[in-house]
């Protein structure tokens, strides 16, 4: 792949907000669900158990797409890859809403998990190819567009159900937002979405010091703190609405406002991205995965009321979306050399999502057996015992990773006329 000239600032900009837009969608679409979960069960007269595999069966599909969707890039474009992915998870939002039953329903949400992960590798791929100097700041900013679509989703699918007494009319409305996001995409520019990562020769050499495989020490402890983020994260994210429903009994209302905070949480993703080109990612990762088990216990353990439970609702968006995900996506491609960045972006996607995909199910079985408390005290404690002693073992020397002072100002550079190696 050549290096194709860079777009002038404004359109560079302009491109990554509507990529932006279309990530928010997909994060409506995930949120969503769990709010509806309550009336869905109902309806159907799921268990509990059955609710909550259907609240993150979707990351089973994430996480089985990723590393052969890692691999796909090398047969697609970036922005064509981003395209399908959208029209898939857009498509099965609305035929979620004509099942019959469980096991249909179950196909829907997983394969969505497919559309949504191929549009997740191709956005952050691009996006930590076109700004290469600042990768975690600029995904960061797609994390903002996520926390965007995780604070509306609850808020908009809630008022969607009262108003017209369905919980099938959120996901309509949803899955026709995407199918517009869709066209949208397709008209953002090559410049932008298929840019190379490396930009000189120079920058070939200064990769001598990393890996030059997908699979290396650094990939494989990150992989392993990531599986533990995504089960916990994906536990509170499937079955907190049900939580506040039927254990704090808050209303419809007060259960939106609360699962919304997570994506107001979501929007902190900017200053600590900005953290991160600043400081060792590896001790960042740390503190958000601590963060997040004390959080996590609080909310199922301590908190009561709405507030406490929209203040910790928003530190949990903040731990996990706001640095633990993007910190996490960015440290991955940075452990292998750039040629092979869309394969680390696979490779981090099926592990964080395919350990969510039985996170609901997992916790529903443990709440079954020792309540709800002490359901989130085994899963958090699995993170710190297993996902943080992973990080220890972390080598920063051997990847990318800077201590740079971090901006968006290499839009603004002109282009460079060495030679270009190939990626």
């Amino acid at each position: 792949m050549q290096r194709l000239p860079r777009l002038s600032n404004r359109m560079a900009v302009i491109s990554l907000l509507l990529i932006c837009a279309t990530y928010c969608v997909n994060a409506m679409d995930r949120i969503v669900f769990p709010v509806l979960l309550p009336a869905v069960a109902k309806e159907y007269n799921f268990a509990l158990s059955n609710g909550g595999l259907l609240a993150t069966i979707f990351t089973l599909g994430l996480g089985l797409t990723g590393i052969p969707g890692g691999y796909l890039f090398d047969k697609m474009s970036r922005k064509a890859v981003a395209v399908l992915g959208i029209v898939i998870y857009s498509i099965c939002t609305i035929l979620t809403a004509t099942s019959i039953g469980f096991w249909d329903m179950a196909a829907y949400r997983a394969v969505s998990g497919v559309g949504e992960a191929l549009q997740n590798m191709a956005i952050f791929t691009l996006a930590g190819a076109y700004f290469v100097k600042n990768r975690t700041l600029a995904m960061a900013m797609l994390n903002v567009a996520y926390g965007v679509g995780a604070f509306i989703a609850p808020r908009w699918g809630s008022a969607l159900m009262v108003a017209y007494d369905s919980w099938r009319v959120p996901l309509y409305v949803f899955g026709v937002v995407g199918l517009v996001g869709a066209v949208v995409a397709m008209f953002i520019s090559k410049r932008f979405t298929e840019q190379v990562g490396l930009v000189t020769e120079q920058d070939a050499a200064n990769e001598q010091h990393i890996p030059d495989s997908l699979i290396n020490r650094n990939t494989l402890f990150l992989a392993i703190a990531t599986i533990c983020s995504g089960l916990a994260n994906f536990a509170y994210l499937g079955l907190y609405p049900t939580f506040l429903d039927s254990m704090l009994h808050f209303t419809k209302p007060e259960t939106a406002a609360a699962a919304s905070m997570y994506g107001v949480g979501a929007l902190m993703a900017i200053p600590f991205g900005f953290l991160a080109d600043r400081v060792s990612q590896k001790y960042l990762q740390i503190f958000a995965m601590v963060l997040t088990a004390a959080s996590g216990y609080a909310i199922f353990n301590v908190a009561t009321t709405v507030e406490t439970q929209e203040a910790l609702s928003f530190v949990m968006g903040m731990a996990v979306s706001g640095i633990i995900y993007v910190n996490g996506y960015s440290l991955m491609q940075r452990a292998v050399r750039a040629k092979i960045a869309g394969r680390a972006s696979g490779l981090f996607v099926c592990v964080f999502y395919m350990s969510a995909a039985f996170s609901g199910y997992i916790f529903a079985q443990l709440k079954g057996a020792y309540g709800w408390g002490d359901g989130a005290l085994i899963i958090e404690t699995l993170q710190m015992g297993i996902g943080v002693v992973a990080l220890l073992f972390l080598d920063i020397s051997k990847t990318s990773a800077n201590k740079t002072s971090a901006n968006l100002s290499d839009l603004k550079q002109p282009l460079v006329k060495n030679k270009v190696r190939e990626a």
